[in-house]
């Protein structure tokens, strides 16, 4: 195998499809990225077993072939590179791949490829297509919300589903609960269902803007989901398991209703929390026409901070988890939003304020309220 390329475009492909690299681990074949030239262009594919990644750009072949080559060290090395051409050269015999640019001359040595993993393709039936930026957006604001403990992998998936114009997807770590719904300007042809890890999503977000992909091809086989993004195919594992029924964890009513400025609200929630240490609780008073927001460390410190709200009723005291509160808060795209409430031991919902639902309303944000000692 042997190709000449311009060495920028390269370096950008090598970089999108080595994020699927494994880092470590006892499989060798697996740290490395799988280069196949053919007419006239050159795939890359790269996989951990968890997801796949798969790209291809236009080269000059001068023989084709395919060969597998460390991933990351490939990115560093085209990175550090200078000039506008580079030349890779697999060397069979020598088990080695030749790179070249200018009086630059790295000998790398190949893996072998006898155990990489066949990635799936997209299915030309059953396929759902939704529009890109959408689709980016909606996982960037429900991503948070996912678990990171694998002892419960239900729960580090985000549940994307696609029904006629509605796009939703659910993500959940039993301390948080957000959703976001999403309206298409088109109807699917097809609906699906399916339990994606983040991780994966994250990923497809990050490459949707990579490439600036208009839109998303999604597909389902067997235990693996399939996104098309212009160029580059992400595959992955969806998570076995049922997933929680996050309806039955809204409550159906509240007591309170608090409308505020995002950014002012937030804003106070990240200076008091600065003296929220170790997992000490950010603490909400609510009285007529305040809440006091405040924060205490024992051998660090304490703060507190008092904002005008249009609160009624009998003081309430609720305490959240700083960095849960803040997520939140964040996710909410509208100038305004509502902080609805029951009492100190139940959750607590965030979603946009009234001017603003009509853009914004689906995305509801349930956190769940830290106990807090008198």
């Amino acid at each position: 195998m042997k190709l000449s390329a311009e060495r920028s475009k390269l370096l950008s492909e090598l970089q999108i499809v080595a994020r699927a690299t494994a880092v470590r681990g006892a499989i060798q074949t697996l740290t490395g990225i799988l280069l196949t030239l053919e007419n006239g262009r050159l795939e890359l594919a790269a996989t951990d077993t968890e997801i796949g990644l798969r790209s291809s750009i236009e080269v000059d072949v001068e023989r084709p072939g395919s060969v597998l080559v460390p991933g990351r060290l490939l990115v560093e090395i085209l990175r550090a590179l200078g000039g506008d051409n580079v030349t890779l050269e697999h060397k069979p015999d020598r088990n080695e791949v030749e790179i070249t640019a200018g009086q630059a001359r790295f000998a790398v040595r190949s893996l072998p490829s006898e155990d990489f993993p066949r990635l799936p393709q997209v299915s030309d039936a059953g396929t759902v297509t939704v529009p890109g930026k959408p689709f980016a957006r909606t996982i960037e604001r429900v991503a948070r919300a996912a678990s990171r403990d694998e002892t419960r992998p239900v729960l580090t998936g985000i549940l994307v589903s696609v029904d006629g114009r509605a796009l939703k997807m659910v993500a959940t770590d039993s301390y948080r609960l957000s959703v976001k719904e999403t309206q298409l300007e088109e109807e699917a042809e097809r609906g699906f269902e399916a339990n994606v890890p983040a991780r994966a999503l994250r990923e497809l977000s990050r490459i949707i803007g990579d490439v600036e992909a208009s839109e998303v091809v999604a597909t389902a086989q067997d235990n693996q989901i399939v996104f098309g993004i212009d160029r580059v195919t992400l595959s992955s594992r969806m998570i076995d398991g049922q997933f929680p029924n996050y309806r039955q964890l809204l409550p159906e009513s509240y007591e309170h209703e608090v409308s505020v400025d995002k950014d002012e609200f937030l804003s106070v929630v990240r200076r008091v929390s600065l003296m929220a240490q170790r997992n000490a609780p950010l603490r909400l008073r609510f009285e007529d026409g305040s809440v006091t927001m405040s924060a205490q460390t024992p051998d660090v410190g304490e703060a507190a901070e008092t904002l005008p709200v249009n609160y009624s009723g009998e003081s309430l005291e609720i305490g959240f988890n700083p960095q849960f509160l803040q997520d939140g808060l964040e996710s909410v795209e509208s100038a305004d939003l509502a902080l609805k409430l029951i009492s100190s031991l139940r959750p607590g919902l965030i979603e946009a304020g009234d001017s603003d639902r009509g853009e914004d309303g689906k995305f509801l944000y349930l956190i769940m309220p830290v106990r807090l000692n008198v």
